[in-house]
């Protein structure tokens, strides 16, 4: 099996800024993935949540699911409450074929307020680390037993977004909690990507190609802003498109025998870069890429 290309609609119309793409139905963003080349979508905020809606209109384009965004609280509920609020989601994923959940951690979480300098996110307590990863171990080793594996997305203005975050997580979980490896996440966090894969990659399950434009990280930096003011500026683009080294991450996820999806996840503003064209480009420089680095032998699937 060689790794899958994927989409999140974020291209299209964002989830943290509704007002960007509001007016864009589902269905474009479904025609237009499609006709890029991908193969699946990850979830957004216009998807049905009822497999029985959801799948045919995602087998009408001749699409998977790839996955979907979960906003974890395991630092304020038990286990028990997160298994129980997770059940919906967890029957979506499962139901329709998706083997991975992209868990982030939103306890005061403030990537979604767009007037607080993404500085001044939550650190995550150091005092909880062993007592957090034995409950995110136990909730994982749950969605598992379903089915489906959590792939724990490190997210600017979250409790996890460094390196070190990443490190600690890693060490105080068990490996039924796979890691998302996000790129340009890891860009804008000041960590080096190639390096995080280089650690984790026996624990990486899910990766987003976010790439990063470095003049315009450099920028937001300096002016100390926040993370949806950054995506407005044009912090991020599709994979090929800025500073990230995919070669080097993408021979990292090689040696590891990789063999999940790869997913194209850069939001932007769609009144100032255009999705089919942006799309397109994400999926020709991915396809590119990934065949150089022998992750990828088919045409974007399986």
């Amino acid at each position: 099996m060689t790794v899958q290309l994927g989409i999140n609609p974020l291209t299209w119309t964002n989830d943290d800024l509704p007002s960007l793409g509001a007016e864009t139905p589902l269905a474009t963003c479904l025609t237009e993935g499609r006709q890029a080349g991908f193969a699946g979508f990850e979830l957004g905020n216009k998807f049905p949540r009822e497999a029985s809606v959801l799948g045919p209109i995602l087998a009408k384009h001749d699409l998977k699911l790839v996955s979907g965004w979960y906003s974890g609280e395991l630092l304020t509920r038990s286990v028990e409450e997160e298994i129980e609020a997770v059940q919906p989601h967890l029957t979506l994923l499962r139901e329709l074929g998706a083997n991975v959940m992209v868990f982030a951690e939103v306890t005061d979480c403030i990537h979604g307020q767009q007037d607080t300098p993404v500085y001044l996110r939550p650190k995550f307590p150091a005092e909880k680390w062993q007592e957090y990863g034995k409950k995110l171990s136990e909730f994982a080793a749950y969605t598992k037993s379903q089915g489906v594996q959590v792939a724990y997305h490190h997210h600017m203005g979250t409790v996890i977004e460094s390196a070190e975050d990443i490190d600690n997580l890693m060490e105080y979980t068990t490996e039924d909690v796979g890691l998302l490896l996000d790129t340009g996440h890891l860009t804008f966090a000041g960590a080096d990507p190639v390096a995080v894969a280089s650690r984790w990659a026996h624990r990486i399950n899910h990766v987003h190609t976010k790439d990063v434009r470095a003049d315009v990280l450099a920028a937001v930096k300096n002016r100390k802003d926040s993370f949806l003011n950054a995506v407005l500026d044009g912090v991020f683009t599709v994979p090929g498109d800025g500073c990230v080294n995919y070669p080097a991450v993408f021979e990292q996820l090689k040696q590891a025998n990789y063999q999940g999806w790869l997913v194209v996840e850069a939001e932007q503003d769609p009144a100032v870069a255009h999705p089919l064209t942006y799309a397109t480009l994400g999926f020709n420089n991915l396809q590119k890429m990934a065949r150089e680095a022998e992750l990828l032998t088919g045409a974007g699937q399986a």
